[in-house]
C-alpha cells in the first residue's frame, strides 16, 4: 500500500507552465521526475569535467519529519556521462529556495540538457534525527573496525 504525504509546490517566475509538475511515471515509481527549467528553446552545455546547477523553477514546503532526496535517473546516467554529483542530495524541510540539481559531466565530450528534460528524480523520505551520546566504549562485533573491503571481494 502506498503512503502519501502532502508536498506544497511553489512555481517560481521562470517555471514554464507548458511543462508538467513533478510526476511519477508509473504507479509503482518511488521517484517523481524533475525537469530542467532553462527557458523555452534554451539548452545548457555541460563541458567534460564540469559541474552545473540546473534550475527546476520550483520550491517546496516539505512537511516536518521528511526530506526530499534528489537521485539520478537511471536512463540519463546510462545513456550519457552525466551524474547527479551529490547523490542523493538532500532538501531539508526548512529550505524554501529554488531546488537546483548539481549535474556533473564525467565524460570526454560535451553533454547537452534541453529545456524540459527530465534531469533527476525526487524521493520523499522520513527523517530520523540522532540523539548523540558520548561514550568511552562501544559494543564489540565480529567485524570490529574492519572496513574498506575487509570482508573480501567474493
Amino acid at each position: 500500500m502506498t503512503a502519501y504525504v502532502d508536498l506544497k509546490i511553489k512555481k517560481l517566475e521562470h517555471f514554464d507552465n507548458d511543462l508538467p509538475l513533478p510526476a511519477y511515471e508509473t504507479t509503482g515509481a518511488a521517484g517523481a521526475d524533475l525537469r530542467a527549467q532553462l527557458g523555452k528553446g534554451e539548452s545548457l552545455v555541460i563541458a567534460p569535467g564540469k559541474r552545473v546547477l540546473v534550475p527546476t523553477g520550483l520550491s517546496f514546503e516539505i512537511p516536518e519529519g521528511y526530506e526530499v532526496q534528489i537521485r539520478p535517473r537511471s536512463g540519463l546516467s546510462f545513456k550519457t556521462q552525466l551524474l547527479v554529483v551529490n547523490s542523493p542530495g538532500t532538501i531539508d524541510c526548512d529550505y524554501r529556495g529554488e531546488v537546483k540539481i548539481i549535474l556533473g559531466n564525467f565524460g570526454t565530450e560535451d553533454e547537452i540538457i534541453e529545456h524540459g528534460d527530465r534531469v533527476c528524480q525526487m524521493v520523499i523520505a522520513p527523517v530520523t534525527q540522532a540523539k548523540f551520546v558520548v561514550t568511552d566504549e562501544l559494543s564489540s562485533t565480529e567485524r570490529g573496525a574492519g572496513g574498506f573491503g575487509s570482508t573480501g571481494k567474493q
